[in-house]
């Protein structure tokens, strides 16, 4: 079946090496950890570990990160292994492609659109708004209609779109350098906030470390939870079944690792250098959400932690205000970094597309003198942009986490079918305990995914159906798998 056809791996290899087509190698594996880093670490950090604390799991939140971790590196452990088999930019539409067919290659690639691009215009908009509030402290704020969620055009959020498309665009080591500046100074705000934090713990708020369980009033119609309504099962907080609970809040604080698979083609030693990156940024991650997580709930009871800002309203509560200007200045450093890498995410995903011939393949020319993909990059970040500015995204949201869950499915099937469909490709890293290991990765991605609303699977359903519409009035008939004779642009 020609919806089927598969992309050899070889072949997927060797068109990294074409004319026109080949990316320059810059990245270390310390360079694809700190990418990871700077993807998954954002306002997450500042705002949920307090939120889920508060109304989940009490000061067992700690609890809840370390279980999303477990189920996140199911996961990574599943990338890692495709990433070092297949380093192809494209990330999970790459990898489906060698292993599932052309139709549902397209619909992953088209899925990620809304992992990467879509989370790009939100996170910017969140950007926009710690900026305003930082300005404002300055003395010198925007006006409401100019910055902010709320905004008629939201100024900082098209501002920082820009400018990190310029940086994309002038090549990836540029594009590392400055994301690790920005980290460094994330991870150390973070880290100073964690040792300032520890002078104000008490004992007493870590008691009861698991408060008593208790129901939660049922969410109803389209906002009730998929598993709610499929199951009548009601919503719980506290206890071990509210700590569960929160894992399907707290994995999202992790979403990002799988894009650095997304720059495999820049990776100086892929097959080493990808799962590194992948399983290192994650570990990394881990640490610093269970410890933030701990400070905050040591530092005021946890029923009494703010909605907003519960880390930033700790300190106050302690008497040091200057911990929410820091944390403004951390936030805004993270989002950028956030920014940065899902625009580089969600430009080498089109860029493998337009190779591939799904997408127009005048858009996956490399610039001749930064060796990035250019066309992509502009194209990307001018439509984040425009969305950034313009339109309110917070009923969007979640889209981005069913998104990105489906593409972690796919990824974690597609480990056991290549397994069995292409033994004799060499695997510098491999999963272990295959297929338990894919199985449960799938079932944890499941569990949360029955956790999102009914209208978040209705979005999502329509989303498809709109990618399949648009491959069947283009990708089908101009795919480079449905006439392989034809020349590639620049041959």
């Amino acid at each position: 079946m020609s919806l089927l056809r598969t992309k050899p791996v070889e072949q997927s290899i060797r068109d990294t090496e074409e004319p026109g087509h080949r990316l320059k190698r810059d990245l270390t594996a310390t360079d694809l950890v700190v990418f990871g880093v700077g993807v998954v670490i954002g306002t997450g950090i500042f705002v949920l570990t307090g939120r889920v604390a508060r109304d989940y799991a009490g000061p067992g939140v700690a609890f809840s990160f370390a279980f999303a971790a477990i189920a996140c590196a199911l996961a990574a452990l599943c990338y890692a292994e495709f990433a070092s088999t297949v380093p192809v930019a494209g990330s999970a539409y790459t990898f489906s492609y060698a292993t599932f067919g052309e139709f549902p290659a397209w619909i992953i690639g088209w899925d990620l659109i809304l992992e990467l691009a879509l989370a790009a215009a939100v996170v910017a908009v969140g950007w926009s708004g710690y900026a305003q509030s930082l300005l404002t402290t300055m003395g010198i704020p925007l006006p409401d209609n100019l910055a902010g969620e709320d905004a008629v055009f939201n100024l900082p959020a098209v501002f920082v779109v820009l400018v990190v498309t310029v940086v994309l665009v002038l090549g990836i080591k540029i594009s590392s350098r400055f994301n690790e500046i920005v980290v460094a100074i994330k991870v150390a705000v973070i880290l100073l906030v964690i040792v300032a934090g520890l002078f104000f713990v008490r004992a007493e708020n870590y008691t009861p470390f698991i408060p008593p369980s208790q129901e939660n009033p049922a969410t109803e119609g389209l906002k009730a939870p998929l598993i709610q309504v499929l199951f009548g099962v009601p919503p719980v907080s506290f206890g071990w079944l509210g700590i569960f609970a929160a894992v399907a809040v707290v994995f999202f604080a992790y979403i990002g690792f799988d894009i650095v698979a997304s720059a495999a083609e820049e990776s100086r030693r892929p097959q080493r250098d990808l799962p590194i990156g992948i399983i290192g940024s994650l570990a990394v991650c881990t640490v610093l959400y269970v410890a933030v997580s701990l400070v905050v709930v040591g530092m005021q009871n946890y029923s009494r932690l703010s909605q907003d800002a519960p880390l930033a309203d700790a300190f106050k509560a302690v008497g040091q205000s200057w911990a929410a200007t820091l944390i403004s200045v951390g936030a805004i450093a993270g989002l950028t970094t956030v920014v940065l890498i899902l625009l580089l995410g969600q430009s080498r995903v089109f860029f493998a597309m337009s190779r591939d011939g799904l997408l127009p393949q005048w858009l996956s020319a490399v610039h001749p003198r930064f060796r990035t993909p250019y066309r992509t990059t502009i194209l990307v970040g001018v439509v984040v942009a425009v969305l950034a500015g313009l339109i309110p995204l917070s009923e969007l949201a979640e889209l981005v986490n069913i998104g990105t869950l489906f593409a972690f499915v796919l990824v974690s099937i597609g480990v056991v079918v290549l397994r069995r469909t292409r033994p004799d490709l060499p695997r510098s890293f491999r999963t272990p305990f295959v297929p338990v290991v894919p199985i449960l990765s799938v079932l944890a991605c499941l569990f949360v995914m029955l956790n999102l609303p009914v209208e978040t699977w209705l979005r999502f359903a329509g989303w498809l159906v709109l990618g399949a519409v648009l491959y069947f009035a283009y990708g089908y008939r101009n795919s480079r798998l449905a006439a392989p004779k034809a020349p590639a642009p620049g041959d």
